[in-house]
């Protein structure tokens, strides 16, 4: 039985929801896409560039996995403050697990971290401008900001 699917969040865009309760610290996915590097990445994402959208998952090794080549539904994960999963890397992979229990139908949703070169300022924190709405939300997707 399926465990996930993608629809229209409420958030941004798609995005993925539970289809029956998920229990904490459950793998629900792996993101999948083209291991690349940054510099490939990033060249790439300057050709085809579509506002707002970036499927790119930083690797610890200077790598990347483009979700946008290759991707599956770990890609339409959302950004929160508050988020309910996790991204676990082991080598060039990378698996989403659930962090506490959600009932079905729950928005699933990382906290990105995003990080941007040199210091986060005004401009950076609005053009990674967080849309989640949640208590605590620092109203960036930038980590540290």
């Amino acid at each position: 039985m399926r465990r996930v699917t993608v629809r229209r969040s409420p958030v941004h865009g798609r995005g993925v929801f539970a289809l029956r309760a998920l229990e904490a610290g459950e793998r629900i996915l792996e993101y999948k896409g083209e291991v690349i590097m940054w510099r490939t990445a990033v060249r790439q994402y300057l050709r085809h560039n579509d506002p707002g959208r970036t499927y790119l998952f930083g690797l610890s090794n200077g790598r990347v996995i483009d979700g946008g080549r290759g991707g599956n539904s770990a890609r339409w994960l959302n950004h929160a403050c508050e988020a309910n999963c996790e991204a676990i890397e082991i080598g060039n992979r990378v698996f989403i697990h659930v962090t506490t229990s959600v009932p079905a139908g729950t928005e699933l949703f990382l906290d990105y971290q995003l990080a941007v070169d040199g210091s986060a300022n005004d401009e950076s924190r609005q053009q990674y401008r967080c849309l989640c709405g949640s208590r605590r939300c620092r109203g960036t997707m930038l980590g540290g900001a």
